[in-house]
């Protein structure tokens, strides 16, 4: 199954290990919830759907790479006790507590959070010395004397044996008290994810004409050679700071992350002409509606490689934009509840900054434990921060204006709340106009019911903070071209004949 199939069935398994009878016993023993196991190739994505299933579910997460741990550090260190037997004393070992354990117990305590994921990752590839100890955890959750504390699932993943030397076979006897998934790359799968994670235009493009490109271990006369969906995650986000600093993305830095010669060569030869593309299409004046006639010209006359950069520059601002007008959304709600817990505040208490700071604090605290946690997405975090620094504001409102009662400071921050909303509709105005604007370029350069219109509705609706967008405030462009079609197969059709014609 891909990875997307692979994180539903954990969370479904998740979830009902941790259901709970009328009295407050797990419906399945703890003894008897089989570890999950995810089988796949390395840096297909199997730690961030951890981090998924964890923000969902909202439960804790304890992530350990095995293969840095010793047989210590798993089990814990032995030390000498006395006991008594038969009315004699006598020097027993016993070891303390796994590292393992103990910080699960040190993420409740700080967390409150009873119930998470731990997830041990590599899981096969264990040291010689580790392995006995690790087949016992697998078939009854425990590092030496110390269990996992109830409420704790636990999910291991390793790489099938073609990938590691270091794989080691487990028994009938494990396997059958495991839960095994398998899992393969697939290309489609992670570029829902590359939308959310903001990966660069130029990769999501390259990968949608040469999607064979996306996942590839080989072995040759000089050794491995491979590319990973982790490869081209790390390489976006270097990108994304080069051009940031006005560093040149040469083919050397490339290599780095796409270990496949033949690769990293084509996606270099194709970022050039990428970047070539940003700088003669004006993509912020296509948003506006002034894009000049030799822009669409232009964009008339181009090849299939060509007008599909174009669309990926144009998607990706766009979801920059849609991607703010969500987080914004977010923050005013945020914002609503702070002014909510405020008011009552307000009308008892004195120091009016000081209420506005223990909301700020209590805003800094979610995120503290929430990272802690490893339950608190990248929106989520974007969204917090944003409703920081509209309360720091509120506050320096608050200084300036030196309300002198508690009814006051609450009208006046009203105020202050209302001119925010009223800012975000016409933020979401302006955003509807960006759409129809950039539909309106690709309708005059493209032509109405157009492939790359086609493919322009198909990313749109595949882009979740698009969908949220539109489905709030609609947009007659979009609903225009949204028509009853299986946009998603005939992308696919339209996207085999561009790799027919690049060949």
């Amino acid at each position: 199954m891909n990875i997307k199939q692979a994180k539903e069935d954990i969370k479904n398994a998740v979830s009902a290990y941790l259901t709970k009878d009328q009295f407050g016993n797990y419906v399945i023993p703890v003894e008897r919830q089989r570890p999950v196991f995810l089988m796949g190739a390395p840096g297909i994505g199997k730690t961030a759907i951890m981090e998924q299933i964890a923000q969902e579910l909202q439960i804790g997460l304890v992530s350990y790479s095995m293969t840095h741990h010793t047989r210590q550090s798993a089990l814990g260190l032995p030390f000498i006790t006395k006991k008594n037997y038969g009315g004699e004393e006598y020097s027993v070992s016993e070891y303390t507590m796994s590292e393992i354990i103990a910080s699960i117990y040190d993420l409740m305590e700080v967390t409150g959070l009873k119930e998470g994921i731990l997830f041990l990752d590599e899981i096969n590839c264990v040291s010689e010395t580790l392995a006995p100890s690790m087949l016992q955890f697998l078939q009854y959750k425990t590092f030496g004397r110390h269990s996992v504390p109830g409420g704790w699932i636990v999910v291991t993943a390793g790489n099938p044996p073609e990938y590691n030397n270091s794989v080691r076979e487990f028994d009938i006897v494990t396997w059958d008290r495991l839960k095994r998934i398998d899992v393969e790359a697939n290309y489609e799968v992670w570029k829902e994810y590359a939308y959310i994670r903001g990966v660069h235009p130029a990769i999501t493009t390259y990968l949608d004409i040469k999607k064979d490109d996306f996942y590839k271990i080989e072995t040759t006369v000089d050794g491995k050679s491979f590319v990973t969906a982790r490869g081209w995650s790390d390489l976006s986000d270097m990108v994304k700071l080069y051009e940031q600093k006005g560093i040149l993305v040469s083919e050397q830095l490339i290599v780095q992350y796409l270990q496949n010669g033949k690769i990293a060569k084509g996606f270099a030869v194709y970022y050039d002409l990428f970047r070539k593309y940003r700088s003669d299409y004006q993509v912020d004046k296509i948003l506006s509606g002034k894009a000049g006639k030799e822009i669409t010209a232009r964009a008339k006359a181009a090849k299939f490689d060509e007008r599909l950069s174009l669309l990926g520059l144009l998607i990706d601002a766009l979801g920059g934009v849609l991607r703010e007008i969500f987080a914004r959304e977010g923050a005013i709600m945020e914002l609503v509840n702070c002014l909510k817990l405020m008011r009552a505040d307000l009308a008892v208490e004195k120091d009016f900054t000081e209420v506005v700071k223990r909301r700020i604090l209590a805003v800094q605290k979610e995120i503290s434990v929430g990272k802690k946690a490893g339950n608190l997405s990248a929106d989520r975090e974007y969204i917090l921060n944003l409703t920081i620094a509209d309360l720091d504001e509120q506050l320096e409102l608050i200084a300036q204006k030196a309300p002198a009662s508690g009814d006051a400071v609450f009208k006046l921050l009203k105020s202050d709340f209302d001119k925010r909303k009223k800012a975000l509709t016409k933020s979401a105005t302006q955003t509807d106009a960006n759409l129809t604007n950039v539909f309106q370029f690709c309708e005059e350069a493209f032509q109405a019911g157009s492939q790359e219109l086609l493919i322009l509705v198909t990313e749109l609706t595949a882009n979740s903070y698009a969908a949220n967008f539109i489905g709030k405030y609609g947009c007659q462009a979009y609903f225009k071209h949204n028509k009853d079609m299986l946009f998603t197969e005939r992308k696919k059709d339209i996207l085999a004949e561009i790799d027919e014609l690049m060949k």
